[in-house]
């Protein structure tokens, strides 16, 4: 298995038919991405593929061979947490923390594209994150927070 994690590529003896969640996880020491519900639903795995979206848990090693594939280490720049992250701790989304690193790429992935979501748009792009511990309004509060400390420092 090789594969370009993070700006780096990486090698790995791993069965093919392991998810991508086990090669990162087992085979590299990558542990931000969660191994919740290994069905695809509840986001704590979520990873880019090729700069999409996906959940690790349901994309098999194999098919990240050669590609590109971006973890929620990759978010923080150094030691320096992202304007998401930072978001995330001021607002008081994290509880457990066990969902945070899922509904952190959702949020960058979704404020990459559009910095300026209306409430609708934050909640489908949401949608496949869950949370057991903050009833969500507290997620949505660091979601305008991050996105309006990204738009100040365009």
């Amino acid at each position: 298995m090789r594969t370009n994690v993070n700006g780096e590529w990486r090698e790995a003896d791993i069965w093919p038919g392991a998810s991508l969640l086990t090669l990162l996880r087992d085979a590299f020491g990558l542990t931000g991405s969660k191994n919740a519900c290994e069905q695809g639903e509840c986001g704590s795995c979520s990873v880019w593929l090729d700069g999409e979206l996906v959940c690790a848990c349901l994309v098999l090693a194999a098919q990240a061979h050669d590609r590109q594939v971006r973890t929620v280490e990759s978010v923080a720049d150094g030691q320096r947490m992202s304007a998401v992250q930072d978001a995330f701790v001021e607002a008081g989304a994290v509880q457990c923390g066990f969902c945070t690193p899922g509904f952190v790429v959702a949020v960058t992935h979704l404020l990459a594209q559009d910095p300026n979501p209306n409430e609708v748009q934050v909640r489908e792009a949401l949608s496949g994150n869950i949370c057991r511990c903050t009833g969500y309004a507290k997620i949505l509060d660091a979601v305008t927070l991050a996105a309006s400390r990204l738009r100040e420092d365009r």
